[in-house]
């Protein structure tokens, strides 16, 4: 007994004395943050050029998570898999919440509540769907799920399912729901890392992707699980700081108290005093009755597009001779060159475009130029006409759904889980989860505020103002892309009116210090911010994929003639293949980064949530029940989003897709048919296999 009494103190001295070496390593760390962004807003007060802020705020913060990924390089199994399973709740709890603050959330949560209010319109949900959705799940994953994965010693998802229903099926289906979930999720960090790469740099968006990847590889490709722990600690220090700074400044700006989450709530009715404004002018008017023209002039040509197209290619052809042959100026020759070129190269594609175009002409065509009043709970009256009742119906079960599919997504997200893999016990689990939840919490209060901080000053300070007195970021953040920003004087008044100003969800954020009038280290600060949320997520994902690739699939059964440390290195191969190919597809720009990060969590909630759920605390399902249930929930989901994605609809027969809404839900919440899907056939197969496998 003394030998034993002897040797747990020796253990717990050992572990409160690596704690205490990390305590002051991060606050050393904190310290030299604080530092750097001192002497960077000195320089610029100083005369530093934005040309040179820019690539500073990009390059530096990258070196540095290099630099912790090579300190944590291994080749050791257990290192690069789960850490060595001893890092301290309260870091994994900051690590777990820097590999959640991925780039929808930092970038594209205050967009969703800036474009879409609190309740949402159009069928779309609003952005509290995503605030309650998300951080209600850590407590599906604290109660239901991260103490009893941790209490089996695993390294990855795929093994529970493995060890819990035996076979190698229900695993290399894990494995594969794994590798689709994560690469969708993965898709839109990149996508997020170079549309803040090029925006910091000036380069275009593809070569913008590229210098993030080299960051993504450079944080996790050594060291595994053990560099990326540490690096997204370190990214979680920089994301708080560019998140809290600016959204307090902007509250002390406005309301003299720098707290924004207790203090904007009377901002919200100056809003709504200037919504009910805005739906009364007569230049608002106006610029609704142009783009409905434009709208009716687009339905004239989608009835023959063929003829259409023709036309305009003639019209501008005789328009570009017309200004040569009268030497007009060289600058309007080439804008009707561009026009030209950039029409559409046959009748299938313009009709795409032009409906795209007809739809967005539509929306913006209504009050707001579309947007719900901010503060509405949901769009139409429970109480009105059938056509109102329809469209509130709609929006309130969109938000439902879309809460319920994030909440369940979140407990059976693979890299997430994983996380909690690296603690040093099962109750360092359920108090890691906790330290989760306080971190994330941090900032989604704060949210809300920034949206309507935010909408605030555009408000104010950005409509009533001539377009050519309009600040110069506008200009630079359209050449990025213009489905980010759009300003058009479409009723030619010369004046910039809310219907003329068209923001997308992934420039709020981004935005933020400049439409504040902030000064250009904090816009810095916040890229960077962008930046280190969408690495974090991506170092996470990437090896989630690679291992899922390597350990659950490629070495199912010849895992005894291969040793840990070949894996390992192969590991490292793949996912730099992985990173490279979802750098591919981001650059094609498949879509905003919000919708997919929320298809990612209707993926994992049908996959994996049914089967894991009922595994743990039910001791009747069966290996045949699983895998049923895992492919009946993925597959459905799968279908009822692919029937849906406009490039699966122009190559697929309608008559194999899903027939319009199903109940009016959009497909980001598939996961709602998935799950319950999922839930009755795993306890339907599991009862009629019941018999059979008692037998065995």
């Amino acid at each position: 007994m003394p030998i034993l009494t002897g040797a747990s103190t020796a253990s717990s001295s050992r572990a409160r004395a690596y704690l205490w070496r990390v305590h002051r390593l991060v606050g050393l760390y904190c310290l030299c943050v604080i530092a750097f962004l001192l002497l960077m807003y000195w320089a610029e007060r100083q005369g530093l050029s934005r040309h040179w802020i820019g690539p500073i705020f990009l390059f530096i913060p990258v070196m540095v998570y290099a630099a912790i990924g090579v300190w944590g390089r291994t080749s050791d199994a257990d290192e690069y898999y789960v850490a060595g399973r001893r890092i301290p709740p309260m870091y994994n709890g900051m690590a777990a919440a820097a590999d959640w603050m991925s780039a929808a959330s930092f970038i594209s949560l205050s967009g969703a509540l800036y474009l879409q209010g609190f309740g949402g319109s159009s069928g779309q949900p609003g952005g509290l769907a995503y605030l309650l959705g998300w951080t209600g799940g850590f407590c599906l994953v604290a109660m239901l799920v991260a103490p009893h994965l941790r209490a089996m010693n695993l390294y990855t998802l795929p093994d529970f399912f493995q060890q819990r229903f035996g076979g190698h099926w229900p695993r290399i289906i894990a494995a594969l729901a794994s590798i689709v979930c994560s690469f969708t999720y993965v898709v839109a960090q990149i996508y997020g890392v170079g549309l803040i790469a090029s925006r910091l740099t000036g380069v275009q968006f593809e070569i913008g992707i590229m210098l993030g990847l080299g960051g993504v590889l450079l944080c996790s490709f050594l060291g595994g699980m053990r560099a990326v722990t540490w690096t997204q600690v370190a990214q979680y220090v920089v994301i708080l700081l560019a998140f809290l700074i600016p959204v307090s400044w902007l509250a002390y700006k406005q309301l003299g108290n720098p707290v924004a989450a207790v203090a904007y709530a009377g901002q919200l009715q100056k809003i709504a005093e200037l919504e009910e404004r805005l739906l009364v002018s007569p230049q608002e008017r106006a610029v609704q009755q142009a783009y409905s023209e434009r709208a009716d002039l687009l339905e004239a040509k989608l009835q023959d597009v063929p003829l259409a197209l023709e036309r305009e290619r003639l019209v501008l052809h005789e328009r570009i001779r017309y200004l040569r042959s009268v030497n007009s100026d060289v600058g309007q020759i080439v804008a009707t060159s561009r026009e030209y070129a950039n029409l559409p190269r046959n009748a299938q594609a313009a009709e795409q475009q032009w409906r795209q175009q007809l739809q967005e002409y539509r929306e913006r065509a209504q009050p707001l130029s579309g947007l719900p009043r901010h503060s509405q709970p949901f769009g139409g009256n429970p109480d009105g006409t059938e056509q109102e009742k329809k469209q509130f119906n709609d929006e309130r079960n969109n938000f439902l759904a879309l809460m319920f599919c994030l909440m369940l997504g979140t407990a059976g997200l693979p890299h997430l889980l994983t996380r909690y893999y690296t603690v040093p016990s099962v109750s360092g689990a359920r108090t890691s989860v906790a330290w989760t939840l306080f971190f994330i919490g941090v900032l989604y209060l704060s949210a809300p505020a920034l949206a309507a901080l935010i909408k605030l000053e555009v408000m104010n300070n950005l409509v009533g103002v001539r377009f050519d007195e309009l600040p110069s970021w506008i200009a630079q953040w359209a050449r990025v892309d213009a489905s980010l920003l759009s300003v058009e004087d479409v009723n030619h008044d010369g004046i910039l009116q809310f219907g003329e100003l068209r923001l997308g969800a992934d420039l709020i954020m981004l935005a933020t210090p400049e439409i504040g009038g902030l000064p250009y280290v904090i816009a810095g600060l916040v890229a960077a911010g962008g930046l280190a949320a969408a690495l974090s997520t991506a170092d996470g994902l990437l090896l989630t994929i690679s291992n899922a690739l390597v350990r659950d699939l490629n070495f199912q059964k010849r895992s005894g003639r291969t040793s840990p440390e070949q894996r390992v290195i192969l590991s490292k191969f793949v996912l730099m293949a992985v990173a490279l190919l979802a750098a591919w597809v981001a650059g094609q720009r498949p879509s905003d980064i919000l919708p997919m990060v929320a298809a990612s969590f209707s993926l994992a909630a049908s996959a994996f949530v049914p089967a894991m759920v009922l595994g743990i605390f039910w001791r009747g399902v069966t290996r045949c029940g699983a895998v049923c249930g895992m492919l009946a929930g993925l597959g459905i989901t799968l279908y009822y989003m692919l029937s849906h994605a406009k490039l699966v609809q122009q190559w697929v027969p309608s008559m194999l897709l899903a027939d319009d809404l199903w109940w009016g839900l959009q497909p980001i919440s598939a996961g709602v048919f998935g799950v319950l899907l999922g839930v009755i056939v795993t306890v339907s197969v599991s009862m009629l296999t019941a018999h059979s496998y008692q037998r065995k």
